[in-house]
């Protein structure tokens, strides 16, 4: 049997085969505005729900907003950090000088707060969010692979099951390069489209070591309240969805015409 964790999302749980492996790096990729945060918020709220200690590091985000956020989800963040059972690292407002805020974007002294964290935290922190790891490569992307590499070794040493997102660009909807997708042990795509000129959001579990997970494409709404919610698996593959309707007529044509 093997030792999972639930994502806070019921639905996504399934999918998972009842959610991800502890210990895993599990990195949630897609464009801004797909789902990736709430995700993040979910996985943490489940974990504090459960009487752990969670660790939230923000790089594009001030604290203050992402306990906003939460609270819109019906998730008390702020009681949780009163509590001493989170630490909402702020690598944003870097003006602000508290113990949980980072002076300098690095990855070296993010990892020395998340193990300050840990240790102020004790044995019952096992859930760690990094949101998101594209701010620490903004001035050296060809080391983005280098830097995951490196959070996923030193992290794994001290117990965290660990959430990371990463943006994809708003042109062309993929990575940078190589990044975190290459030493992660699980992907989940989030991704968006447009039609009928409605906003759709969706994702995909393209990776998750030690684990059946669906392979289908599902429609996710996000709503106050509520968070995250899978509604459907999509009828057409997600690869279907990223192509405009023209491409799509032509290339039925001529598939007709070949048959």
């Amino acid at each position: 049997m093997i030792a999972r964790l639930s994502t806070g999302v019921a639905k996504l749980d399934e999918l998972l085969a009842g959610g991800v492996p502890e210990g895993f790096l599990v990195a949630l990729v897609g464009m801004p505005g797909t789902g990736k945060t709430v995700t993040c918020l979910h996985f943490v709220w489940a974990g504090l729900k459960q009487g752990e200690s969670c660790v939230y590091v923000t790089t594009e985000e001030s604290r203050e907003s992402i306990v906003k956020q939460a609270s819109q989800f019906k998730m008390d963040f702020q009681s949780a950090i009163k509590e001493g059972r989170l630490v909402v690292i702020d690598a944003l407002m870097r003006e602000r000088e508290d113990e949980w805020s980072l002076r300098d974007v690095t990855v070296e002294e993010m990892l020395d707060k998340v193990i300050a964290a840990k240790k102020a935290l004790g044995r019952g922190c096992k859930r760690l969010v990094i949101d998101s790891m594209s701010a620490f490569w903004l001035r050296a992307p060809v080391r983005a692979r280098e830097q995951s590499y490196t959070v996923k070794r030193v992290l794994n040493r001290w117990g965290f099951t660990i959430f990371a997102t990463s943006q994809y660009a708003i042109t062309t909807g993929y990575a940078f390069g190589w990044g975190i997708e290459h030493v992660a042990d699980g992907i989940i795509h989030f991704r968006r489209t447009v039609a009928n000129g409605v906003l759709r959001r969706y994702l995909i579990v393209e990776k998750m070591r030690q684990t059946a997970h669906d392979l289908r494409a599902w429609e996710l709404d996000i709503l106050d309240g509520q968070g995250l919610v899978l509604r459907r698996p999509l009828a057409r593959r997600a690869e279907d969805e990223a192509l405009p309707p023209d491409v799509m007529e032509r290339i039925r044509r001529f598939a007709s015409k070949e048959g």
